[in-house]
């Protein structure tokens, strides 16, 4: 998955842009899987097997419940899971803004809703299709001018455990569903402390993942960090079912290194 994957809402906007669906392949498995149960379900009444026929039903009707959770997932939930904590951090017009992962842009575009120039909304990602259909600079650039924020939308090709940018350089940095697909937890450390390195004192992280959100909090308590926080953010993003569930974990950088990286709290 990805750090976009539904029409967005910034605040009071209605969106326009194209933002695709997070790893198209997995609902579609689900889709197809399900077919094949109703295939097996109508080969069984066919047969005249009645007792064999309520296993590809429940079969059936169970992947059609993952496939439809994960599109609410990608498409509804996300959408209402950042308004929500865009609405709380507040974000003055001028501030300058970083997406981890930005995809397609949908988080991105939120965020540049939120400011005015000479603020800058920045994204960076690698662009895999793989996490997300039609992910590509075009498609963000794209949508930036369709939204209408071409002005303060600035994409960057790079990784993000190596982020071309300068110390202390944002006073927001996000990530949606995007560090997780880093496969070491060594790089994912990594990149956690990469945007520790770019976030200026005072600025806020806010990273969206799966149940690896809780361990960035132990590459947070190193550097000076305080107000360290995770929280479950509720079935509208669960991915096919409870055991897969997103997670939100922030943090605000210490004014000064002397700083204690405060307590952190689970919700």
């Amino acid at each position: 998955m990805n750090a976009a994957g539904a029409r967005f809402t910034g605040h009071g906007h209605a969106p326009h842009g194209h933002y695709g669906i997070d790893a198209p392949l997995i609902p579609l498995s689900y889709a197809l899987g399900a077919v094949v149960a109703l295939v097996v379900a109508a080969f069984a009444v066919a047969r005249g097997w009645g007792a064999s026929l309520w296993t590809p039903l429940a079969i059936c009707l169970a992947l059609l419940v993952c496939a439809a959770l994960f599109l609410h997932a990608s498409l509804r939930g996300k959408r209402r899971a950042w308004r929500q904590q865009l609405d709380e951090l507040d974000l003055q017009p001028g501030c300058r803004v970083l997406d981890l992962g930005c995809g397609r842009g949908a988080v991105l575009m939120a965020l540049a809703h939120r400011i005015a120039p000479p603020g800058r909304a920045v994204g960076v990602d690698l662009w895999h299709n793989i996490d997300q259909f039609g992910n590509a600079p075009a498609a963000a650039e794209h949508n930036a001018e369709v939204e209408g924020v071409e002005d303060r939308v600035q994409l960057c090709t790079g990784d993000i455990t190596a982020l071309p940018f300068a110390d202390d350089s944002f006073d927001l940095i996000v990530s949606s569903l995007a560090i997780h697909n880093i496969a070491a937890p060594q790089d994912r450390t990594t990149a956690v402390r990469e945007a520790v390195r770019v976030l200026r004192p005072g600025g806020t992280l806010a990273i969206m993942d799966l149940s690896f959100a809780r361990r960035y909090l132990d590459a947070l308590r190193d550097p000076p960090m305080r107000d360290l926080r995770v929280r479950d953010l509720g079935w509208h993003m669960w991915w096919t079912g409870p055991w897969m569930r997103t997670w939100l974990a922030t943090a605000t950088k210490a004014e000064s290194e002397q700083v204690p990286g405060g307590g952190s709290q689970v919700a």
